[in-house]
């Protein structure tokens, strides 16, 4: 019998806890919904600011950037006795412009996510943005050539359901809104919400075509192309490329808008004070890169409908976190859209497993599709 540790594993099914660690960075950036929203509650105006926070947190990324490059350099170095440099290691001119473009793109849809954030409750809004998945998987399939397997069907199905009972029209989002405007402000709410998930859906498989075409090179040595995905300093020097073009349109919107001035009277006024506003700026703007940096890694390490799954995810934490600090109302409506949406990620997962087993051909080594990439270094 063939020696099952020599044996490679079918392609797009390794194992590597570089997924894991971009799952967990998107569980980290959960509570950036919540502080957007908070802005928004304690009488922030911004909308170009409130785009800043979940797009501004690039440079934290140069750090560990300029660190994990210098290692690199060292170990290839000592290992091939010198004929390498850091700009091996440099994004290629193409992908630069190519996730600079969608950089304004993900930024256009942080701006959509804002207005539908300042209109609607958190337990909301987050139920709209699930539908991003639904957006994803066709661009997925359109454009990078996703199958689906009749449980990601299923999931996709269920996770847009979901979200679509809440199109009956306003219920306990009437409590952020009263009067004759109520229903026109919540259906803009509503638009903006979906446009956004829209955005989202389209962003993240494109990056994915990108990174393909892209953001995998040659052997070093001029050997054949092996297929093996970008290393996560490639990801995040992606990352920090996306944030930086989409900080250059929300500084113009600032700009063109004259929000610069009001940041001074808007801090004044803040609900929880002061010294609570620039809390609530800083550490959303770092929930948000991590959730960031974390969907892009999945992306390149896995596949853009994984890291669609893992934003669905992110709706029970963000119900949960609203009903607890916000102290929103979670009714009925809102209960049966939530119960659609969690059906569907779990029938995701099982499908994913079960695809898995068959694939492998041994049941033992696969317990969570979020285990399973093509991404194998770092």
């Amino acid at each position: 019998m063939q020696d099952m540790s020599n044996a490679p594993m079918p392609p797009g099914h390794r194992l590597s806890p570089l997924v894991i660690i971009s799952a967990f960075l998107v569980l980290l950036g959960a509570g950036g919904s919540l502080l957007i929203r908070v802005y928004f509650v304690q009488g922030g105006q911004s909308l170009w600011l409130s785009t800043m926070i979940q797009v501004s947190g690039w440079p934290l990324l140069l750090p560990p950037i300029c660190i994990s490059l210098l290692l690199r350099s060292r170990r290839r170095d000592r290992d091939r006795d010198g004929g390498y440099s850091i700009a091996d290691d440099l994004l290629q001119p193409r992908l630069v412009g190519a996730v600079a473009v969608l950089g304004v793109l993900f930024a256009l849809a942080c701006y959509a996510y804002s207005l539908g954030s300042q209109a609607l409750p958190l337990t909301t809004s987050s139920l709209l943005q699930a539908t991003q998945l639904a957006f994803n998987a066709l661009c997925a399939f359109v454009f990078a050539g996703i199958r689906f397997t009749p449980f990601s069907v299923n999931a996709v199905v269920l996770l847009t359901v979901g979200p679509a009972v809440l199109g009956v029209g306003p219920s306990s989002s009437d409590e952020t809104v009263s009067g004759e405007g109520s229903r026109t402000a919540y259906w803009a709410g509503f638009t903006e919400c979906m446009a956004s998930a829209a955005l989202m859906g389209l962003v993240v498989p494109l990056f994915e075509v990108a990174m393909s075409r892209y953001g995998r090179r040659t052997a070093p040595a001029g050997g054949a192309f092996t297929g093996a995905p970008p290393s996560y300093v490639t990801v995040m020097q992606v990352q920090a490329v996306m944030g930086a073009a989409g900080t250059v349109l929300c500084l113009v919107g600032m700009a063109v808008m004259e929000e610069f001035q009001a940041v001074p009277r808007e801090a004044a006024t803040f609900g929880l004070g002061e010294t609570s506003y620039c809390l609530v700026l800083i550490f959303g703007t770092v929930s948000w890169q991590l959730c960031n940096l974390g969907i892009m890694g999945l992306v390149a390490c896995s596949s853009s409908l994984l890291a669609g799954i893992m934003l669905a995810l992110l709706l029970p934490l963000s119900e949960v976190l609203a009903v607890v600090f916000l102290h929103e109302k979670f009714d009925g409506v809102k209960g049966v859209a939530l119960v659609l949406c969690l059906w569907g990620f779990v029938s995701y997962l099982y499908g994913e497993s079960a695809q898995n087993k068959k694939l492998t051909k041994d049941p033992e080594s696969i317990c969570c599709p979020l285990l399973i990439t093509t991404c194998n270094n770092f």
